[in-house]
């Protein structure tokens, strides 16, 4: 735990240390500031406001966002030679990715709890569900995760950056259209598999709309487990190299 905690110290200091990180961080507030303003406009004499708003709307920004956070985490790493010199000091593969990997999410939390201010402006205006909100923030903090795990994970099978980031954005833009196109699925079974396979499906058809199910937990939790594990098989044959 105390190596896990080391590795994660030093790669959160290096996100906030780093402007592109801030470059990053300002367009991802811009956008979903401009996105809650336009909602919050219109919902003045004609519409409530979206509880799940940013949320949904973040369901989409990670497949690009979360390749290009965690692109360097192990690309570099190995680019650089340094990962060798990780593998050799009295730490575990496991604390090494872990470690990585809870960096990038937690740099994505604080993203998340900053746009919680346009919930505090929609309640002192318009009342949403709160639930809801809340509901709705915890599938896209699980969700993100994920694809965090999956970024992670390519991350970890190359030195160069734009291919890791690459690989991770098609296999999200797979796992993320996916329910679109079980609906075009002329065999129901099939389709319904296709859909529980996705990560999209898994977050409109609940935590969007207010509802919490074990089993869209279950499939972010697996995914991150899954991630990881192979991200950390991946590290540790580095080391018998």
């Amino acid at each position: 735990m105390q190596a896990t905690w080391l590795v994660f110290r030093r790669e959160i200091g290096q996100y906030l240390g780093s402007p592109l990180a801030y470059l990053m961080g300002a367009a991802f507030l811009l956008l979903t500031g401009i996105t809650f303003n336009n909602d919050l406009t219109l919902s003045i004499g004609n519409k409530p406001l979206e509880p799940a708003l940013i949320p949904s709307l973040l369901a989409s920004i990670m497949i690009l966002f979360a390749p290009l956070l965690t692109m360097r985490l192990l690309a570099e790493e190995q680019r650089e030679g340094t990962l060798e010199l990780l593998l050799t000091a009295p730490i575990s593969d496991s604390s090494i990715v872990i470690g990585k990997f809870l960096s990038a999410w937690a740099y994505f939390s604080i993203l998340l709890a900053l746009t919680l201010i346009y919930q505090v402006i929609a309640v002192s205006i318009a009342f949403p569900d709160i639930s809801h909100v809340l509901g709705s923030y915890l599938g896209i903090w699980l969700y993100a995760g994920a694809t965090l795990a999956i970024g992670t994970l390519f991350s970890a099978t190359t030195e160069n950056q734009i291919l890791a980031a690459f690989l991770s954005m098609i296999t999200l833009i797979v796992l993320y259209f996916g329910d679109a196109i079980s609906q075009i699925v002329s065999n129901t079974q099939l389709a319904d598999v296709m859909f529980n396979l996705t990560l999209r499906g898994h977050f409109m058809a609940s935590f969007a709309i207010g509802i919490l199910r074990a089993e869209d937990l279950v499939y972010y939790a697996g995914i991150i487990v899954i991630a990881l594990f192979i991200a950390i098989q991946i590290v540790s044959s580095r080391r018998w190299r």
